[in-house]
């Protein structure tokens, strides 16, 4: 009988974690935004990345509002920020709304996550209770704009009196606006930025002779199997399977490593999961599976087995550098740790990934008054404490000169901060929201099942169709 991979259907059914795919996806579910991590806070971390600037035309029209025009004037702001971030954010309004000069209020509306947020948001399309400023995902604000609901911000960005000035301008890290500039339209202006991280043990990879981390792929694996082989010297065979990567299918990661490979899933026309690249990065990591360099962890986190000394590397959100901190408390584990960008055979990569504030259309005047409010949330001093109360990336670098002593309390948010060169986005397209999780889902699928070597590029194939399936 001849071996061939199963289709995603079948694999569903056998195995209930890889459904996480399909429903998921078409639900838009929430994306926890999360944190970054370490470097000398003495040194100024480059924030300029590999994106470009917002381009803007050279003639742009004019924004004609007379500000008497604003008083009196009412924003809907619609976000699903949650915990600190929901409760700054809480308050930076109020404060807008006490001090700014034009006497615009603010009111905001909380949704539950960002799944929850788009289907308001689509409800509310073309009613009087449309929301004036969304803080949402990219896809989802791209979904928008293919109904020609959202605001092209380049002139208000560029506008001598409303505008942000060159100088705001230049402080935000290019690739941050450059995950909503498309079509040489603004759709956004940077709300939150995380990235996905590998979290990674110095103290001990030190021990077990290596001076440096890893800079390339076979580094990574040299240290992961290395980490292994030390279990394997003493007389428990209960811990042979410990050391090494505890895998992590979130498709952040996966779309890191598959970056990282030189890889690609959109090649201008179609999704393109087949691409040698990621079949390279695959076989990869499942080699490291397969070698017991990689393994899976039951913990409810991989903080767990990172601060109990069973995992040389984790991956996780940037977000996470405090559960992980917790966890080495808790295990009263000193190490010394930091976290990495994703290491391959062609570069080391963080993807950079967020929320942004988008304007919808309705009269020139709500929308001027939508601009000034998000305009006000980037001001150095409202990030200063948006960083300080969420630990995510810092939207401004002239940030970092006001905020000294969380830098030196937070080494591993300073070296991600200090690899932001490095930073890379997402596919630009609406059909993303759902299509980063049939990457996720086959992450799933191979490491669950412990797929062959020689089919991985069978399971490329079934998720190229899904990808095409739901990009249409």
């Amino acid at each position: 009988m001849t071996n061939r991979p199963p289709r995603f259907s079948t694999l569903r059914r056998t195995v209930p974690a890889a459904a996480i795919l399909l429903l998921a996806a078409l639900a838009l579910p929430a994306c926890a935004m999360v944190p970054p991590s370490s470097g000398s806070p003495s040194d100024s971390p480059p924030l300029t990345g590999t994106g470009a600037l917002t381009p803007t035309p050279t003639e742009l029209p004019s924004i004609d509002v007379d500000p008497a025009d604003l008083r009196g004037i009412t924003v809907q702001v619609w976000h699903a920020f949650s915990g600190q971030a929901q409760q700054l954010f809480s308050s930076q309004v109020a404060q807008f709304n006490g001090y700014n000069e034009w006497g615009i209020t603010v009111v905001a509306s909380i949704h539950a996550d960002y799944g929850a947020l788009a289907n308001a948001v689509d409800a509310a399309i073309g009613s009087d209770a449309t929301p004036d400023l969304v803080a949402a995902l990219p896809e989802q604000a791209l979904a928008w704009d293919a109904d020609r609901l959202v605001v092209d911000l380049n002139p208000y960005i560029g506008d001598p009196d409303w505008g942000l000035g060159s100088d705001a301008l230049a402080d935000i890290p290019a690739p941050f606006l450059a995950q909503d500039y498309t079509g040489e339209r603004q759709l956004g202006l940077p709300a939150q930025r995380s990235t996905r991280v590998i979290f990674y043990n110095e103290t001990w990879a030190h021990e077990l002779g290596f001076d440096a981390p890893p800079q390339s792929a076979d580094e990574f694996r040299g240290q992961a199997c290395a980490a292994n082989a030390a279990f394997r010297t003493d007389a428990s065979l209960q811990n042979d399977g410990y050391g090494g990567w505890v895998i992590d299918t979130d498709w952040q990661t996966s779309y890191s490593w598959l970056l990282a490979f030189g890889g690609e899933v959109w090649d201008g026309e179609a999704y393109g999961f087949r691409a040698g690249p990621n079949l390279e990065a695959l076989s990869f990591l499942k080699g490291l599976y397969d070698d017991h360099c990689a393994w899976i962890s039951t913990e409810p986190t991989p903080f767990e087995a990172f601060a109990g000394r069973h995992a040389l590397f984790v991956s996780g959100d940037l977000a996470q550098v405090p559960f992980a901190a917790g966890a080495m408390a808790r295990a009263a584990n000193e190490d010394a740790w930091t976290v990495l960008p994703f290491p391959g055979t062609q570069e080391s990569v963080l993807v950079v990934y967020g929320s942004s504030y988008s304007v919808l259309k309705s009269s020139p005047e709500q929308q001027l008054a939508a601009w000034l409010f998000a305009r006000g949330l980037l001001s150095a001093e409202n990030q200063a404490q948006w960083v300080e109360a969420t630990d995510l990336l810092p939207l401004r670098t002239s940030l970092l000169d006001m905020i000294g002593p969380y830098r030196s309390a937070s080494p591993q948010w300073n070296a991600a901060v200090a690899d932001l060169s490095l930073a890379r986005g997402v596919p630009q397209l609406a059909s993303w929201g759902k299509v980063r999780y049939v990457l996720e889902d086959g992450l799933t699928v191979i490491f669950r099942m412990n797929t062959p070597a020689d089919q991985l590029a069978g399971i490329l194939a079934e998720m190229d169709a899904m990808a095409e399936e739901l990009n249409e």
